[in-house]
Parts: structure tokens; sequence; C-alpha cells
């Protein structure tokens, strides 16, 4: 499934991470996924979050510089060897990976990845084929 990611730029120094959080908490919205890189100034966090048109909204209020990108949700069976499957599958199909990183899971069998490609479209046909399951909202999102 194709699902928004927030992309945050923050400045790397004391607090910018939690003001970041406190934003999105204090509205209700809920955190699924995140990812942060940092240089010695900057970082940019990622998250996949209940309701992205809101956080994009309100952490611009805020004063953060924000940006929407579609991102795939990746459910895979959580066993040795099962990123590596949907890796190859991309991979053999010259689909390239961006970046990749994992979603907080409430499921004991799969394994949520959160997947930026470069072609999202031929990515998720390309993985239904062989067999690899798109998460829906409700498994993101359930409790």
């Amino acid at each position: 499934m194709i699902v928004d990611q927030i992309s945050v730029f923050i400045e790397n120094k004391l607090g910018t991470l939690a003001e970041v959080t406190e934003v999105i908490g204090a509205a209700g919205i809920d955190l699924r996924a995140l990812s942060l890189a940092d240089t010695a100034e900057f970082g940019v966090l990622r998250l996949i979050v209940s309701d992205p048109d809101s956080a994009n909204r309100l952490l611009r209020e805020a004063g953060f510089a924000v940006a929407v990108t579609k991102t795939l949700a990746v459910s895979i069976p959580d066993v040795p060897g099962g990123l590596a499957k949907v890796l190859r599958i991309l991979t053999e199909n010259q689909v390239t990976v961006e970046y990749a990183y994992a979603s907080i899971t409430r499921n004991e069998n799969n394994a949520y990845v959160i997947l930026r490609v470069d072609d999202n479209e031929q990515a998720q046909k390309l993985l239904a084929e062989n067999g690899v399951n798109m998460t829906a909202d409700k498994n993101l999102f359930s409790n």
C-alpha cells in the first residue's frame, strides 16, 4: 500500500525531536514508524502517522520545514530472510530502493517495512505478483 510519509527537516539540537513528537502527539496523531538521519547541524526525520495531512499542517504551523513523500508499506513474514526476499524481487526488476525503515507492529507474524523506491507502482505490481503483501492502514494503526 502506498502511504504518505512526513519528512521534517530539523535542527540538530537538544529538544527538537521531542518538540516534533509533542506537536503530533498533542493532536492525537498516532506515530507508527520513524527514521532519523542527521548531519552535524541538521537532520531529516521521516514519519508514518495516522493523519499525515494534519501532521503536515500542524508541523508547518509550528515552524518546521515539512515535505510529504509517497512510500510503500510492505508486510513481510517475520522470519529470517523475509526482507531479503522482498529486496531481491525489487533488485532483479531494476527497482531502486532509496531507503527503508521498520514500522512499529502489533502483529506477531509479520514485520512492516516502509520502503522509498524509485517507482512505487512498479514495485507494488512486482511484489504482488511474487506473493508479497502490502499492508493496510488497519494493520499499521490497529490497537
